[in-house]
């Protein structure tokens, strides 16, 4: 499986979204690490998922999260929020483990590398000032993949095609629109002080939930 002949079949990948990979969890392991309630989640494909309430609303952003285990590798998709791309939320999903990440958001593109909750590599493409040190391996990489698709509109889409063939699995368009584990989840403004009620379901988003969007950078 190479990147050039995965990025076309990546059309996930090319909007605003946040990916983590995170190696040998479960989904029910992952939305727990994200802050939601796994018994909340159901078995929905893209397109049941898509109708459950989620984005801006008046309360803040709820975020759609999607995740499901690939051979030794764990995946959470996650539409119209930042919740996966915090260094607090990566710091818990590579707890004893590690973590990829990859996010496209609104005016800003992410890749990290997490292990046993301590950033390996942190950067946004592009951005030579964003590198975290020690440097790591994967800022050429990236670069490279980005490059060979210039103009097209693609997205980190190349960016996730990479982190798929390093991984060796695959997760494209038709395998994501199956039926996966399904829920909303509201941020939370407050990582530093003790969670408030959290938001994993249908219906409105219970009151006195603080929310925000934002991704932390990283470092370690």
């Amino acid at each position: 499986m190479g990147a050039d002949a995965d990025a076309g079949a990546l059309d996930w990948a090319k909007a605003w979204m946040c990916a983590t990979f995170t190696r040998g969890l479960g989904p029910e392991e992952v939305f727990a690490r994200y802050g939601a309630d796994p018994e909340r989640a159901r078995l929905l494909d893209w397109d049941a998922a898509s109708d459950l309430p989620s984005g801006a609303s008046d309360h803040g952003t709820v975020s759609l999260l999607r995740a499901g285990r690939i051979g030794a590798w764990a995946f959470c998709v996650e539409e119209e929020g930042g919740i996966g791309c915090r260094e607090e939320s990566l710091a818990e999903l590579s707890r004893g483990t590690e973590t990829y990440g990859v996010a496209t958001t609104e005016g800003i593109d992410v890749f990290q590398h997490w292990r046993d909750g301590e950033c390996v590599e942190y950067f946004e493409p592009g951005m030579e000032h964003s590198r975290s040190e020690p440097l790591g391996p994967w800022w050429d990489r990236v670069d490279e993949a980005l490059a060979a698709h210039e103009g097209e509109g693609s997205g980190v889409a190349p960016v996730v095609a990479l982190v798929l063939d390093h991984l060796g699995i695959v997760l494209d368009d038709t395998i994501l629109a199956g039926p996966w584990p399904s829920l909303t989840l509201a941020e939370d403004d407050t990582p530093a002080a003790p969670p408030g009620p959290a938001y994993a379901g249908e219906g409105p988003v219970p009151s006195g939930t603080v929310l925000d969007f934002g991704p932390s950078r990283g470092q370690s």
